[in-house]
């Protein structure tokens, strides 16, 4: 489902050059769970950040879902995410002006859903993720364990091919993080691709596959399980 060739990613200022990322290949199927892992600084968040299409790497090629897509413009990387991707940050990244219903249905708005469509889909992801009862509160009403229920909601109300979770369990705690972890991996028994950055590694061990990066290298990959491919 994606693939990277010699992937690179450079970040320069008038003084300082920084890689990131340094030729990394690597491959994700459908229907995997990988985990990255690394110390901080070693390029997890950047790479996270070209595979989900939010930048664009210095050199190198990257494929998502069978079409080379390193270079598209911002313009083109927004209307390949939509429908296709959903995100889960630490932060949780939620609207606060806006209540847990609405939060989870501005992907839908985004992509022309009607109305009668976007109520059932916020109604059935609410309940998947146990927080319809939270539905007419605002962000700030909600437990930090809450809060990323909605995230992930948000992030699977379009019923993305991918997701790509940045330390979703990072500003949690071990209750709280255990039942996201749980719920991302229901996710993914039911055919969502994952790909986590994460620096637990409890969290990591639900993945089928732990990449351990090491100054914008892939230096390990442990496989843990197989993947069933629907």
């Amino acid at each position: 489902m994606l693939r990277t060739e010699e992937l690179t990613k450079v970040f320069r200022s008038d003084e300082v050059e920084t890689i990131a990322l340094n030729r990394v290949n690597l491959a994700v199927e459908q229907g995997e769970y990988v985990a990255v892992m690394g110390p901080s600084g070693c390029g997890k968040t950047t790479l996270l950040n070209i595979l989900g299409l939010l930048d664009i790497p210095t050199n190198g090629k990257y494929w998502f879902d069978g079409q080379e897509v390193s270079q598209l413009s911002e313009v083109k990387r927004t209307r390949l995410r939509r429908g296709q991707i959903g995100f889960v940050f630490q932060s949780f990244n939620l609207i606060d002006e806006l209540t847990i219903y609405h939060n989870v249905e501005l992907p839908l708005l985004y992509m022309g859903v009607s109305a009668s469509e976007r109520r059932k889909r916020v109604s059935k992801v609410l309940e998947q993720v146990k927080i319809t009862h939270r539905r007419k509160n605002f962000p700030q009403q909600l437990s930090g364990g809450q809060q990323q229920r909605v995230a992930i909601a948000r992030a699977v109300i379009s019923n993305p091919k991918i997701i790509f979770a940045d330390e979703p369990t990072g500003n949690l705690d071990s209750v709280n993080g255990e039942e996201i972890m749980n719920l991302l991996s229901q996710l993914n028994s039911d055919g969502t691709t994952i790909v986590m950055v994460t620096h637990s590694p409890a969290d990591a061990d639900k993945a089928h596959r732990i990449i351990q990066l090491f100054d914008g290298h892939i230096v390990t990959e442990n496989i843990r399980k197989a993947v069933k491919i629907s």
